[in-house]
């Protein structure tokens, strides 16, 4: 199992993610897509290539990378996609499971 950290950002803690899998990052702190995300595309490709239902996001980052890494995701994965969400009151992650190709989860 493994947590894909969209792009790390500094003095985030995210050591809780920890339980869901080894925690990689996918981009580092600062990479900023402004005028051709190409570069991020191929690295996201590259990355994510093996993501599977045992794998989640943690989106952290660039907005526009983060929305390049889940469809790159769900597109090695059949359409489905697991995040972990960040509950400020409870200071904990939950997995949420999404499928982009309409079917039941």
């Amino acid at each position: 199992m493994t947590v894909y950290v969209v792009q790390e950002v500094q003095g985030r803690d995210i050591i809780g993610a920890m339980k869901y899998g080894e925690l990689v990052a996918l981009l580092p702190p600062g990479n900023q897509i402004v005028l051709s995300a190409q570069p991020v595309v191929r690295t996201l490709n590259r990355s994510l290539k093996d993501f599977s239902d045992n794998d989640y996001l943690l989106c952290m980052g660039d907005p526009t990378a983060i929305g390049i890494a889940t469809a790159i995701a769900a597109r090695h994965n059949r359409g489905r996609v697991k995040f972990l969400k960040w509950d400020k009151r409870e200071f904990t992650y939950y997995p949420i499971e999404v499928d982009i190709s309409g079917a039941e989860v």
